[in-house]
Parts: C-alpha cells; structure tokens; sequence
C-alpha cells in the first residue's frame, strides 16, 4: 500500500486560515508572508531547492511508459511518458520528435492558429543541444506548448492584449524555468483570450484558435482563455503545454478538446512571472494527453519560489508520477487508495448525450476496488455563495494592478474593456464583502461538503477556483456529432496526487483519452484580424464569456 495521500494530513483549518491571510495579502500587494499549513505530523516542510534547478523526481522509473505500438510510427502520437522511454533508450533523439511537430506546425497551424509565435529556430537549436547533455529526466527533449501570459526570456510575451505588444521579459517565469530545467523545449507561445478574459481572439474581439475536433466550424467553443494551448495539445501541435485558471481555463479548454488539465492547490506553482488576472483565484497549470503527463508536468512545474510567497509554507509536493501510475493487486486493477466519489445533486439528472456519459463514467469508476460512488448535499447557501453577487469580486482585483492603463488610455483593453472598467467602479465594501463570503464558502465545502467524500464531481470551475481548491479535467465521452464529453473531480487542499490516482484508475480501463481529431485539410495561415463576418465577439459577448 502506497503512502497515505496528502489531503489525509493537512489541517483544513489551517488552510482556511491561509486563504483567509491571501486574501488580505490581495489588499497590500501580496508583500506578506503566509502562514504555513500545518499538517498531523507536524508543521509542513518545505523544499529549498532553487526555482531553476532540475527535479530528480522527473527521474523516477514510473515516469517512463513502453509505447504503444502504434504510436511508434509517428512521434507526434506519443505521449510524454511514451516520448521520455523511446529517448531514453536511444531510440527517438530530441531533434526528431522537435522536427515531427514542427511538420505538424507548418501543415495545420493555418488551421488550427493556436499560436502566438512558433520558435521554430530556438526549438531547433535547443533539441540539438540537448544531444550533447546528460539526459535529465521525463522533459528531456519534451516540445511544449506555453500560454501567452507566462513570460519567456527575452520573446514576446502579449497575453494576446495591446498593453504588451511589444513587451519582451527579461527572464522566464518561475514555472518555465523549471520546465526547462527539466530538459523541456518551448516550441511556441500559444493563442489566449486578450489577458486571459474569453476563448482566445485578437484583442479587437476577432475569434482565432478553433477546436480542433470541429475545426470547420469556429463556432464550437474550444473552451478558456488556455485555448492555444488546448488545441496546440489536441491537435498534436505539442505534446502537451501550460495554461492558467481564474474561471476555468485548463478544465473547460481540456473538456472541450478531449484532454486531461490539472488546476492545482493555490500556491503549488508559482505565479511570479505570469501576466496576473486575479492574485487570489490565478492557478497555473498542465493541459496534457492524460493523467501520466498532467503529473510529470506538474511536478515539473510545482514548488516552493522565493519570488512568490503564495508557494511558501506548503506541505511537500509528494510523488505525483507515482500517483498517476495505475495500482493493481493480483492482476486486478484498483484504487490507489480507498476514495469515496461524491456526486452532486443533478449530476445525472436528464436525458441528453452528457447525462448518459456522465452515468457511464460513474458506473466504471463504481466497478474499481476501492472506490465508492456517494451522493452528497449541496452545502448550506451554495446558490448564494457561489452566485454572482460574491463572484463578481475577482473583477476590481484583477483591475487595480492595471488601474494607471485605466486612467490613460481605454483603447489598450480593446474589446474587454468593459469588464476592466467594472472591476474599477465596484466599492470596497463590496470588495470585502465578497472575501469574507469567499471563507464563509470554503468552511461549508470543507466541513460540509467534504464531509462524506474525498473528491466530487463537478459541473463547474465554480466554486474550486474562488475557492483556491485542486481539480482535474479528463475525457468521458463524445456526443454523435464526434465532440468531446469531460467531466472535473475537484479535491480536499493538496490533494493532486489522489485526484491524479483517480484519474489514472479510470483511463487504465477506458480509451477516451486516446483519442485523437482527424487531421483537417491543409489550410494556408489565416490572416489575423480578417476573419469573416459573424467571428468577432461584441463588447456584450465579451462581458459574458468574462463571468
């Protein structure tokens, strides 16, 4: 039997407390130290290892998958884990599997547009200069895919807005530090809502990246503002790539395109620098092919940063890649560990192609060992604490870091503005009045709703990312039409490693994940900002896809 996971030994008070200090912390610019969530055992350690160091936890056995065969014949097929074990054996060298996805770019990225800037040459020159380093573990040669907003020394870093057109960082944000000093290679920044706020679109509001499942039909929500990346992945553009989550932008992204995101625990990746959209609700994070990847990116990601005090005081980032490696007992599949499935009220209720997905996947997951599929209540309020009365707060937070582009030019927010000058005109009080609701709603989900369950089901971000709380998005299903059907697990503070368990427990007896769109007809690159009539979003739509 593995280790207990890490959500059996925090002290939920404690994390109540935290949010409750990040909160205040929002209020002084986050120059405060946070309290520590302590765990039974005693006060949380924390690892000291330097943001940009390489992770011997890449290096683990279980990080590396034999692949299957028939994603031998084409490197793009591969998983992170199937790429890391050809690599390692000598038998796929980085330069080749960066030269199979640039292919891939050059054939269908007028299709897809997914991203930003491709840096064809730097992958290049990166992957054959990793033939002449030790290998350093999963990443090891891995071509990733990076959302727009995570700053990439000295290449453009626009968060697809016109405030940061021309802004080139001078260093890597903390968590593509550690993704490159894991060996990985950042094959392009990728398409994103205009600073994170809708599906990707220039920032005059002129819709761009498509769903790569229905690329004909740009209508089709591709999901969050992590859309680049989601297709990126999705189309085989990239073997997998980081996206970030204010209102589920990795879970609706990898629900849309048949993907497995992870949002982790506040704190557990470092936001330092990453273009902010709110200080207590921004959680980055891996968009993947499935639970083995989304855990080697995670643990290449995750971490204590000195730059950001949110990532301190945490318990220790436990063995994520051992977590997702499915468990079996005498030949038979079964849990990890004993986990009791909540299921919300509603969850199965209806007639339509998602109410018998979400049966289905219920009912596989009931025939695991060790897992218990629950009913549990709504807590007490749920309408009106998750309600947009309180959700409405994250608008002034997101906007004060950008109040002195507000009062000098409106042209630089494009067609989001409105929303920007929303979160400006709301008081303070309403401001601590939303905050104060925010604790009041975690009590009641960690004392009431976590009561009878160790993960739950959702049907919305909501309330998981307000509330700062781990969730996991991964394929169920797809409708007649051929569109991907997901689901989310959200779980206790820190609790990756089972929801992660979980997960792997599921794809290990289905093939959703599997899956992958048709190629689409090779298209030449479509002219940015001339799409045709009907494909701007309004202002209007904007403000709504914003909520």
């Amino acid at each position: 039997m593995s280790a207990a996971p890490v959500d059996r030994g925090v002290d939920r008070r404690a994390f109540l407390a935290r949010t409750a200090a990040l909160a205040a912390a929002s209020a002084v610019g986050g120059a405060v130290a946070l309290p520590a969530v302590a765990s039974a055992a005693g006060p949380a350690r924390t690892p000291r290892l330097p943001a940009a160091r390489w992770n011997p936890a890449l290096d683990v056995p279980r990080a590396y998958v034999e692949p299957r065969p028939e994603a031998v014949a084409d490197p793009t097929e591969l998983t992170v884990a199937e790429a890391a074990w050809l690599i390692r054996a000598g038998k796929l060298t980085p330069a080749k599997l960066v030269e199979a996805y640039l292919a891939r770019v050059s054939t269908h990225e007028g299709t897809y547009q997914a991203f930003n800037l491709v840096l064809a040459e730097a992958a290049v020159e990166a992957a054959t200069a990793l033939a002449k380093k030790p290998r350093r573990g999963a990443l090891h040669g891995i071509p990733l895919a990076v959302k727009d907003n995570y700053y990439t020394a000295g290449v453009p870093t626009t968060a697809n807005s016109y405030l940061f057109a021309d802004f080139r960082p001078p260093f890597d944000a903390t968590a593509v530090a550690k993704l490159l000093a894991g060996g990985a290679i950042v094959l392009g920044k990728t398409q994103m809502g205009p600073l994170a706020t809708t599906r990707a679109t220039t920032p005059n509001g002129v819709v761009t990246t498509v769903n790569a499942w229905t690329p004909a039909d740009i209508r089709t929500d591709p999901g969050g503002s992590s859309t680049g990346t989601a297709t990126a992945v999705a189309g085989r553009l990239a073997v997998a790539g980081t996206g970030t989550q204010t209102g589920g932008s990795i879970t609706a992204p990898s629900n849309a395109q048949n993907l497995t995101g992870l949002k982790p625990t506040m704190g557990r990746v470092s936001l330092h620098g990453i273009i902010p959209l709110s200080y207590t609700r921004d959680h980055p994070g891996p968009l993947a092919r499935d639970a083995k990847d989304a855990a080697i990116m995670l643990t290449a990601m995750a971490g204590e940063d000195p730059a950001d005090p949110r990532t301190q005081g945490l318990p220790e980032v436990p063995n994520l890649i051992d977590a997702a490696t499915p468990a079996y007992q005498g030949g038979r599949l079964k849990l990890r560990w004993k986990t009791r499935i909540g299921v919300l009220p509603g969850f199965t209720a209806g007639t339509s192609e998602t109410t018998a997905a979400r049966q289905a996947y219920l009912a596989k997951l009931a025939a695991i060992p060790g897992a218990t599929v629950v009913d549990v209540p709504l807590p007490d309020d749920w309408e009106l604490l998750t309600g947009g009365a309180f959700n409405n707060v994250r608008l002034p937070e997101r906007s004060e870091p950008f109040m002195p582009y507000l009062r000098t030019d409106l042209r630089g927010f494009g067609v989001s503005v409105t929303g920007w000058l929303q979160g400006a005109l709301l008081g303070g009080n309403e401001f601590i009045t939303g905050q104060r609701a925010k604790l009041l709603l975690l009590e009641r989900v960690l004392d009431q709703l976590f009561e009878a369950c160790d993960v739950v089901v959702q049907t919305s971000p909501v309330p998981f990312d307000i509330l700062g709380l781990p969730e996991i998005a991964f394929p169920i299903g797809f409708t007649t039409r051929g569109v991907p059907i997901g689901t989310v697990l959200g779980g206790l503070p820190y609790g990756e490693d089972r929801l992660l368990s979980v997960v792997a427990a599921y794809q290990a007896v289905t093939d959703w994940h599997w899956r992958r769109p048709p190629d689409p007809v090779p298209a030449p690159a479509a002219a940015r900002g001339a799409a045709p009539a009907g494909l701007r979003l309004t202002a209007e739509e904007v403000a709504e896809l914003a909520q």
